[in-house]
């Protein structure tokens, strides 16, 4: 899927032309969409939506099939657009994680760039490393003002020198407004920050949020801003105290990168904790340990690209030194991304960003009061020494005998069915590698011999590279009606539709698919979403004591095709996260005494529909939800069958 947020749309409503300069959101898919470049004109159809939330976008256009180019981009973006392709041949030599990660950092072309890297990046803290901001800007500046006076360019000839690489570097790296709003507060934060006068670069960051939001009012909306302007602040206001501070105990340099990477980091947490729901541990010892190599990858990756418009044999020597230094930034992202703790879960949303503020609020005081430090460090120590001894008495996870876990990966699907020691059948994938991943580690699981996508949608596909790390996956199973998105992650593994009526055996466990049929209509591009819920590929699992219908994301009109061949089984996987969208019959026909919801915290589209719980229980189903008891693991017991939640 492609979001692309248009000006100056001319749209056609029932035949009535109306020309709109307020942004257009357009959601497209397919490699023609993948290759625009910015200034191109293009025609389009596709269904209009109204703006949810209060967005500032005159709509929202669900796009059906490819563009139909009208014009050709600007001379300029094709300049551009020309330098970021010898770019990526200049890379091409490199290692695929740094030919992924290098032209982002120095063009913010991620093209290539792998997800499961991408989410490596996101748990280390360094997802501002991946995409062009301020301080990659300040570089490349600097390193111009360094070239102006070994030329022997004076402050007059200089500046202007500079402001003309600074708009290359814009152009080059396309003037979004993400781009332009990360040169404005890079700049002015760093050039504050380093010159030793913080007191003028608060007016100066004042004004130039001002004038940014005037000039842009949905900025007032983004979160992308309000992290770069929290950043600028903590640099400002934070860092050369703290910088101060440090140095009498620490040598000048750490002291700086150190004063640099904490400010910043306690300045935007608020924010990441309502985004994400989740406090980085290691951030900021990951920042300290890719510093170093950030200055040499991004000049020596920005005079590659330079080089590469005149020979790019010539710019790969050069882009070679670069790929080493993005290769010890990503190791330290892997490196930080996999230790236990990376990051602690924490409430999202506003509630969160006040508790951390609190949070952070005590810590203070506790930090400047001998006496609460005391009493702090004594109460800490009986809360560990009680979760010792609970761990000692209590058992551990996996409940030993666990048939089925449907493991806690937010707003998605991601099942379990034990095949053996450390095998499993996993069932869809959820939409974050790292949440499939540690659940998969919890339970130990090392060999996947089938893995089933039920349908091509992001929450249930999104998430294959973290069933892939370090597991061996034998086969992949896929809807009939056609591949889509999981094709991207599961390429080099061997794969086939599922069919109707195909029963698999793994060990003591089977599986039967009872849909959908191979005759229906294949996937194309332009389906909505029940089209593509409609086509999940539905199962029934046995093993001794134990089955479970396991329904994808099936809406009504499918489940109620479906209705007759549904058998009487222990556990029902509610189709869709429970959505309001359930055939009564369907979910009767199941006659489940304990029913799944695989359902994201505080998701925005009402999932559990309340009427769908209510029908539910008036069948007599024992509903468990992932999202308020984690992990739940259906367990053979001495007296039948129990479920255990791991929260």
């Amino acid at each position: 899927m492609i979001v692309i947020r248009a000006r100056a749309v001319l749209l056609t409503l029932h035949g009535v032309r109306v020309r709109v300069r307020v942004p257009v959101l357009l959601i497209a898919s397919g490699p023609e969409w993948a290759r625009m470049v910015p200034s191109e004109r293009v025609r389009l159809f596709g269904r209009v939506e109204k703006p949810h939330r209060g967005e500032l976008l005159a709509a929202v256009v669900l796009v059906r099939g490819p563009p139909a180019v009208l014009s050709g981009p600007s001379r300029l973006q094709r300049a551009a657009e020309g330098v970021r392709a010898r770019l990526r041949a200049a890379v091409e030599h490199l290692p695929a994680a740094q030919r992924g990660v290098l032209p982002g950092m120095v063009v913010g072309d991620t093209s290539r760039l792998d997800p499961e890297i991408a989410e490596e990046f996101r748990t280390a803290g360094l997802t501002h490393l991946l995409v062009v901001s301020g301080a990659n800007l300040a570089i490349v500046t600097g390193a111009v003002l360094g070239l102006c006076r070994l030329a022997g360019l004076g402050r007059r000839r200089a500046p202007p020198v500079a402001a003309c690489a600074v708009l290359v570097f814009v152009l080059i790296v396309r003037p979004e407004p993400s781009v332009l709003r990360a040169t404005v507060m890079g700049m002015i934060g760093l050039l504050a920050y380093f010159s030793g006068r913080p007191r003028q670069g608060v007016p100066m960051l004042s004004a130039a949020v001002l004038v940014l939001v005037l000039a842009d009012p949905a900025l007032s909306r983004s979160y992308g801003f309000a992290l770069s302007t929290l950043a600028t602040a903590g640099l400002l206001l934070l860092a050369p105290r703290w910088r101060t501070r440090l140095a009498r105990r620490l040598p000048g340099p750490v002291a700086d990168a150190l004063a640099v990477a904490v400010a910043a980091e306690i300045a935007v947490a608020p924010v990441l904790v309502m985004l994400s729901g989740e406090i980085g541990v290691v951030s900021v010892a990951a920042n300290l340990l890719a510093a170093p190599a950030v200055p040499p990858a991004t000049l020596l990756g920005a005079l590659a690209a330079a080089i590469a418009t005149v020979s790019v044999p010539v710019a790969r020597v050069v882009a070679w030194p670069a790929g080493l230094a993005v290769g010890w930034i990503v190791w330290v992202a892997r490196a930080a991304a996999s230790l236990p703790y990376a990051t602690i879960p924490w409430r999202p949303g506003g509630l969160g960003a006040v508790g951390l503020l609190a949070a952070g609020g005590a810590a203070v005081l506790v930090l400047r009061s001998r006496r609460l430090r005391l009493a702090v460090a004594a109460a800490l120590g009986g809360v560990l020494a009680a979760v010792v001894a609970l761990r000692a008495i209590a058992p551990g996870w996996p409940p030993p005998g666990w048939l089925l876990v449907a493991c806690d990966v937010g707003q998605g699907d991601a099942l379990v069915l034990a095949a053996g020691p450390r095998r499993a059948v996993v069932v869809d994938a959820g939409p974050d590698p790292r949440a499939v991943d540690g659940c998969l580690d919890r339970l130990g699981v090392r060999d996947v011999p089938l893995l089933v996508l039920t349908h091509p949608h992001a929450d249930h596909v999104d998430g294959v590279p973290g069933v892939r790390d370090g597991r061996s996956v034998r086969l992949v199973l896929t809807t009939p009606r056609g591949p889509g998105r999981e094709r991207r992650f599961t390429g080099d593994l061997r794969t086939r539709p599922a069919k109707a009526g195909e029963h698999w055996t793994l060990g003591s466990l089977s599986l039967d698919v009872l849909g959908p049929p191979s005759a229906g209509p294949r996937l194309r591009p332009d389906d909505d979403g029940t089209t593509i819920n409609d086509s999940s590929v539905v199962l029934v699992a046995r093993s001794p004591g134990f089955s479970a219908l396991l329904a994808g994301d099936v809406e009504r009109d499918a489940q109620e095709a479906l209705a007759s061949l549904v058998p009487h089984v222990s556990v029902l996987k509610v189709p869709h996260h429970g959505s309001a969208s359930q055939a009564p019959a369907f979910l009767a026909a199941a006659h489940a005494p304990v029913a799944l919801v695989s359902v994201g915290r505080d998701n925005d589209y009402g999932h559990p529909s309340g009427k769908t719980l209510g029908l539910l229980q008036q069948l007599g189903s024992r509903i468990h939800r992932t999202d308020r008891e984690g992990d739940i693991a259906i367990v053979r017991t001495a007296g039948g069958m129990a479920v255990v939640a791991r929260r």
